[in-house]
């Protein structure tokens, strides 16, 4: 039987049973506790928690479930795998033990003609909790369930809660026996190789209290709704259904395990011991059929990869394939013949995979090809390091991880599989001590940038007092108290005329910077002094600090001040935001709902956005993004502002950024209702043609799998337009063309130029070639050795040098013979040494003289005994560098 139609029958089962049928919820779970769906009663936990009202009294699904905590595990043994289905039927205060014991046993048992599973009855056991003795009554006296069948176990087996007080309740579980080939005789308490867990039933009546782990609690009563949550794990059902020895030979699984062996040339044998020849190989073949499934699901449901959250794990899935591949001799890209085998196998039960296998394909291919560069770069350092460390018998250091990390984009996981693969640790804390430095020196020169690295001390202090009150949504100009000065990291009474300070006050009209808009500035002004407002921070959440001057006057704490924000540069700020957001929605039009937010930021005029995508955008894609906003800006929509819960938000669809902390309550900013919907603290534009227009600056990579887009907005967007406009004009009147004409005119003078250098460049070699006969006649006796020195001057480049050593290497026979040339390419000295045999066999090597030059030349180099090259930074020491050749032939 088919994995879909297990499916299939599974929902018909229960539908017919009363139970409502709800589609699988996505592998990104909305629980923020979690970063996927992990069970299949996530979805509803809020409904069997008494958290919400549920919208029916029973319900069924086959849920998606990513789990990933073990992911090392993954084709070591056949038990571990990333994704899997769960299949559920729930009841919220409806039916309990009795009817979910009877319908258990009547899909799994009932004919297949008759829509049920064809279990033979003798090969099921369960088992119940050891204090449940309804639930043994119900299997034995109901269901009929012989009594040597039913096992009693304790809490740690058959007890479930969530860890911590709340619902909690027995389980029934349902194993299979798969034979005496398998194992001992004796039911699950005795071999669970043997017999196999297919069906966990758990009754959720009581109420825990506090204790630790799965055992140490009390039951402190029951619950006023009991309710049911019962799942069966698909793959389990399909291994039996199918008759395969475990879930990597089911129908959704083999063909892409089937399908690298025949890329990789390899047999898959089924392999499970280390004893094994095989095992290695079928561990890796394992590997790969896993995570490329898990990976299709994931890019289906919408996660790109990435460095952190979910992304990073998606990101690991791939390349483990992608290496697991490589190691088994496959060096190419392999996803294009992998990815669409398991699409085909999943299509059935998930027909989206095969609808959006474009983008699906389109994200992963461009992962892969990206760590591509990334082993190629990488593997050779790693594999340095991997020698230093055995001949010196020591784990991989702390300083190459992170110089794998750092420099090559080697991710710690990666450089841990490597070197247990070649036996070895690596000192991971060395590592997580380096990264948490870099982090924390990065994190002070962000702070110090903005907070002149004043202690944030005093500000909790000053927080204590209460949170800054933030007046700029509503208007620009608040009277407000100084709260707080603070000048040097300490809090000051007053401060003078031309003092730089940080100031608070106890309400602001001024936005501090946040969510990628930068801030505001203005004026603090009051009975005597004019303070100018340059930045404005929030060093600690809730209060506002003010960086700035104090132009006139004294300023005195606790004086009464009138704040303004420069109006005409709040509102170009204003512009660049509500920009960002236009930006995001033209994206997500035009790429896709994959192109998610990874970062922004916006000033007046000037707006720049972050998002996923795999690869550089196409002019007429760019083109097209331009094009979307300027009509979405034409189109005048309004920009509309509300507050609510964040649970409607997210109802809502609102975008938010991932990785952001939000509160209970959230902005949500709507330009023309669904058609932008985020989360947003920021300020905007009332309407979107007060944004005037936008530009298009350019669009560039910044990080694997990310890219960014520039622009400006309002009068920059103009003035750039006309600085653009004036460059044409000037070049068109130039070449004598008009502007249309330009890139042809501009196009056939590069040509000729280029054929211009071209001729030149043949010139100037066939001279080098002439002079070469002339310059044999130089060559001198040194120690018998016929060296040639000689500076040639100005070159092209290195590759002249060259030419020229070894044809004269060639031309002064087969005695011994040193050729060493110098010359100057663009302002910086050269230096080329190209020895023969014979002069090798006297002990002249060309990498020790090249060094020894290039060391007179305030540089370096070096390269093989028959020919090197170096290079520096003083061509006035050219003479003495070759004097210098010269003595070192000599004295060998």
């Amino acid at each position: 039987m088919k994995s879909h139609e297990i499916v299939r029958r599974w929902l018909d089962f229960f539908e017919k049973k009363g139970h409502a049928v709800v589609p699988s919820a996505s592998l990104v779970s909305p629980d923020p506790s979690l970063l996927f769906t992990v069970a299949g009663m996530v979805p509803f936990i809020p409904y069997l928690t008494a958290r919400e009202t549920p919208p029916y009294p029973r319900a069924t699904s086959v849920q998606k479930c990513i789990r990933t905590a073990d992911i090392e595990e993954v084709g070591k043994t056949v038990r571990h795998g990333t994704f899997f289905q769960m299949c559920g039927n729930f009841s919220f205060g409806d039916y309990f033990k009795e009817q979910a014991i009877a319908m258990a046993w009547e899909l799994l048992t009932s004919p297949v003609e008759q829509g049920g599973y064809g279990l033979p009855p003798e090969k099921l056991w369960t088992t119940v909790y050891e204090e449940d003795e309804e639930a043994l009554a119900i299997w034995r006296d109901q269901v009929g369930v012989p009594v040597d069948r039913i096992q009693k176990s304790g809490k740690k087996d058959n007890y479930w809660s969530t860890g911590q007080p709340g619902p909690a309740g027995p389980c029934s579980e349902i194993f299979y026996d798969r034979g005496p080939e398998y194992g001992i005789e004796g039911g699950p308490i005795a071999d669970e190789t043997r017999y196999i867990e297919i069906w966990n039933l758990v009754f959720m009546q009581y109420q825990r209290g506090a204790g630790i782990g799965k055992e140490d609690f009390e039951i402190l009563g029951e619950l006023p709704q009991k309710n049911i949550d019962t799942g069966l794990g698909m793959e389990r059902l399909a291994m039996i259904l199918q008759g395969v020895e475990n879930m990597y030979e089911t129908d959704q699984v083999r063909p892409v395990l089937d399908k690298a062996a025949e890329i990789s040339g390899k047999e898959y044998t089924s392999a499970e011991s280390d004893d094994d020849p095989h095992h290695a190989d079928d561990v890796r073949l394992r590997v790969v059929a896993d995570h490329i499934r898990s990976a299709l699901m994931l890019i289906s449901d919408g996660v790109t990869p990435s460095n952190e959250g979910r992304g990073y794990v998606l990101r690991r899935l791939i390349r483990r394939a992608v290496r697991a591949m490589r190691l088994l001799g496959v060096e190419n890209a392999c996803l294009p013949e992998l990815l669409p085998v398991s699409r085909d196998a999943m299509k059935g039960t998930y027909p989206v995979v095969a609808d959006d296998f474009e983008r699906i394909s389109r994200i992963a291919y461009a992962e892969e090809k990206a760590f591509l560069r990334t082993i190629a770069s990488g593997t050779a350092r790693l594999e340095e390091a991997v020698k230093e460390s055995k001949a010196a018998s020591k784990p991989i250091s702390g300083e190459d991880a992170f110089t794998l990390h750092d420099t090559y984009g080697f991710p710690i996981d990666l450089t841990l599989e490597m070197a247990e693969e070649a036996g070895l640790q690596v000192d991971e804390a060395g590592f997580r001590t380096l990264m948490s430095e870099q982090r924390q020196r990065a994190q002070a020169d962000a702070r110090g940038k903005k907070l002149g690295h004043a202690d944030v001390t005093v500000f909790r202090e000053m927080l204590a007092e209460g949170e800054t009150v933030f007046t700029g949504y509503d208007e620009l100009n608040t009277e407000s108290t100084v709260r707080g000065i603070v000048r040097g990291g300490e809090v000051r009474g007053f401060a003078g005329q031309g003092e730089e300070i940080e100031l608070v006050l106890d309400a602001t009209p001024f936005y501090a910077e946040a969510g990628g808009q930068a801030a505001d500035v203005g004026l603090i002004t009051g009975d005597g002094f004019v303070v100018e407002v340059l930045d404005v921070q929030k060093p600690v959440k809730g209060l506002s600090v003010h960086k700035a001057v104090v132009r006139e006057g004294e300023l005195p704490a606790g004086a009464t001040v009138q704040a303004a924000v420069d109006a005409q540069r709040r509102h170009a700020g204003e512009q660049a935001h509500s920009g960002t957001h236009i930006i995001h929605a033209a994206l997500h039009q035009i790429l896709g709902p994959e192109a998610l937010q990874r970062g922004s930021f916006n000033k007046a005029g000037y707006l720049r956005f972050d998002f996923s995508w795999g690869e550089g955008l196409s002019d007429a894609a760019k083109s097209e993004v331009e094009e979307v906003s300027n009509l979405a800006i034409r189109n005048n929509f309004e920009v509309q502002t509300r507050v609510m819960p964040l649970a409607q938000a997210r109802e809502l669809g609102a975008m938010a950024l991932f990785g952001e902390a939000y509160g209970d309550t959230v902005r949500v900013v709507e330009i023309d209702g669904a058609w932008s919907r985020e989360l947003c603290g920021g300020t905007h534009v009332e309407a979107t043609s007060q944004i005037g227009s936008l530009t298009l600056l350019g669009e560039a990579s910044v990080g694997s799998g990310n890219r960014r887009v520039e622009a400006f907005v309002g009068m920059e967007a103009f003035r750039h337009m006309a600085a653009e406009r004036a460059l044409v004009t000037e070049l068109s009147e130039m070449l004598k063309v008009p502007g249309a004409q330009l890139p042809e005119r501009i196009a056939a003078t590069l040509a000729k130029l280029k054929s211009v250098e071209k001729e030149l460049d043949k010139l100037r070699k066939e001279q080098l070639a002439a002079s070469a006969a002339s310059l044999v006649a130089q060559a001198q006796d040194v120690a018998g050795i016929r060296l040639l020195a000689h500076n040639v001057g100005d070159l092209n480049g290195a590759d002249d040098l060259r030419n020229l050593a070894l044809d004269l290497r060639t031309r002064l026979g087969s005695e011994p013979v040193t050729v060493a040339m110098t010359g100057v390419a663009n302002g910086r000295p050269l230096i080329l040494v190209a020895t023969n045999e014979a002069a090798r066999a006297a002990g002249v090597k060309a990498g020790a003289l090249v060094k020894t030059a290039a060391g007179v030349l305030g540089g370096g180099g070096g390269g093989k005994d028959d020919v090197a090259q170096g290079g520096g930074s003083d061509p006035a020491k050219i003479d003495e560098a070759l004097a210098a050749v010269t003595a070192a032939v000599a004295n060998r």
